[in-house]
């Protein structure tokens, strides 16, 4: 018996349920109004459609930000003054300040808007 069929078909499972759970946690973030603006793959506009993943991690506070498609970007926020970073790959994270409370970080074509205490000031109430 050859294994190769097995193999493809327990990779595509696997990659369907990866989608899934994306799928789920972006679901999950909605109905608990947790989804941040973001402008994916180049979009002019921002949405309030991807959801945040917040995981201590060995260096600080690591955000997944999952995207409605499946698609999603891992990011560490920094406490060196950069504010975030991203995580993995090759493609750097740009942060830039919108206003005292928020700040745009841009990965390749992907923009999110997250909360942030900016040059010491609070995050505004909600």
């Amino acid at each position: 018996m050859n294994p190769r069929p097995l193999f493809i078909l327990a990779l595509a499972l696997a990659l369907a349920g990866c989608h899934k759970r994306a799928d789920d946690a972006v679901a999950q973030a909605a109905a608990h109004g947790a989804l941040v603006p973001c402008a994916l793959a180049g979009a002019k506009a921002f949405k309030r459609e991807c959801a945040v993943e917040r995981n201590a991690a060995g260096d600080g506070l690591m955000l997944v930000m999952h995207h409605p498609d499946g698609g999603f970007r891992r990011l560490l926020v920094t406490t060196d003054g950069r504010g975030v970073v991203t995580a993995d790959g090759s493609e750097q994270a740009s942060v830039m300040v919108v206003d005292p409370g928020t700040i745009e970080v841009t990965v390749g074509d992907d923009r999110y808007r997250l909360p942030a205490t900016v040059k010491g000031q609070p995050l505004p109430q909600q």
